[in-house]
């Protein structure tokens, strides 16, 4: 196959102008092309197609036939998922991988337009996109804290969508992402944190997910952002474990002796929103779990017993109410015999 006849040369000429609206132009050429290509049923010449588009194009030396490029794979994709056209997600790893590899780019101008082709794929892609799902999420982890503010925003809408696509569908597996996600969460860069932070709370929204029995992997990492200089991210961080508190009762799918121990670390915070907040939860954890926590006894003491006398009131007070559920539960199981 001649491959310099897949793109007429006019379409050709306009992907890497200089100038966006021909570039935009000769992408819903390329679109077009593609719809007959479908409705042809002509697979070896759509598969050529995308080739060259990603080959001479989206992988080009040049900026502008790199912008043009990316612009004509989204065309590509819009163009194969027309009205549920069998074609797209045959050939969606021919696609995803240049666009994808373009978050990197050196021009910013380059990796706005990655995340805008990118979304318009996901878009018409929906269910089909899930199998790039964690190379899509490393790629926009590192993006949502570039230094151009265009490229932040334009990953935001593009994690958005994600967002949308993975919380509609069944077959994603919400709690066995959580072990991927813990992996991010030591960093320190407020972006990356509040990127992180809205996934869990995300993840943690989803109606047919109980995402309580992963919570020990996750507390941990969220305490220590409590006291993030970040007034921003401290709220989204709050916000969530709040969330998660209010989930907790004595019925719960959780494994409060692990949850515990996190807190105990915790409760001995040099941040004082951080060790109050711990010492709250602890309360919370000893009177949900009852006796069950006996075991833990000593440890516990030892992170709420110092702090009765704390100067910082909400921290005192926070191990005071813990103390009287500690005191409790051991009436409880003295009066039991246990």
């Amino acid at each position: 196959m001649a491959t310099d006849m897949l793109i007429p040369p006019s379409v050709a000429k306009g992907i890497g102008d200089k100038l966006y609206e021909k570039r935009k132009h000769a992408a819903l050429e390329v679109e077009q092309i593609m719809k007959k290509l479908s409705a042809a049923n002509n697979n070896a010449r759509i598969t050529a197609t995308i080739n060259k588009l990603a080959e001479d194009y989206a992988l080009s030396p040049q900026a502008n036939q790199r912008k043009g490029g990316l612009l004509c794979l989204a065309a590509a994709a819009v163009g194969l998922g027309d009205k549920g056209g069998p074609h797209l997600a045959q050939h969606l790893q021919q696609i995803v991988p240049p666009v994808l590899g373009s978050f990197t780019d050196q021009d910013s101008r380059v990796r706005y337009y990655s995340c805008e082709a990118l979304y318009n794929i996901a878009k018409v892609a929906r269910e089909d996109f899930l199998p790039f799902f964690p190379e899509v999420f490393n790629a926009l982890f590192k993006l949502c804290a570039d230094a151009e503010r265009n490229v932040q925003n334009a990953a935001q809408f593009l994690d958005n969508l994600i967002k949308d696509i993975v919380t509609a569908s069944p077959s994603f597996d919400v709690v066995g992402f959580v072990p991927a996600l813990r992996e991010y969460m030591t960093v320190v860069n407020p972006y990356k944190r509040q990127f992180l932070v809205s996934w869990v709370a995300v993840l943690d929204s989803v109606p047919e997910a109980d995402l309580l029995p992963a919570l020990p992997l996750l507390l941990g990492p969220l305490l220590a952002m409590v006291g993030d200089p970040n007034r921003e991210l401290r709220l989204a961080v709050l916000k969530t474990l709040q969330d998660f508190y209010n989930e907790i009762d004595a019925e719960a799918r959780v494994d409060f002796a692990a949850l515990a121990r996190i807190l105990v670390d915790y409760a001995q915070s040099p941040d004082n929103g951080t060790a109050a907040l711990s010492l709250s939860w602890l309360g919370m954890l000893v009177g949900q779990a009852g006796p069950s926590l006996l075991p833990l006894a000593a440890p516990l003491l030892s992170a709420v017993l110092p702090s009765l006398s704390h100067p910082n009131a909400d921290i005192a007070q926070a191990a005071q109410s813990a103390n009287e559920q500690l005191l409790s539960i051991v009436r409880r199981a003295d009066e039991a015999g246990l």
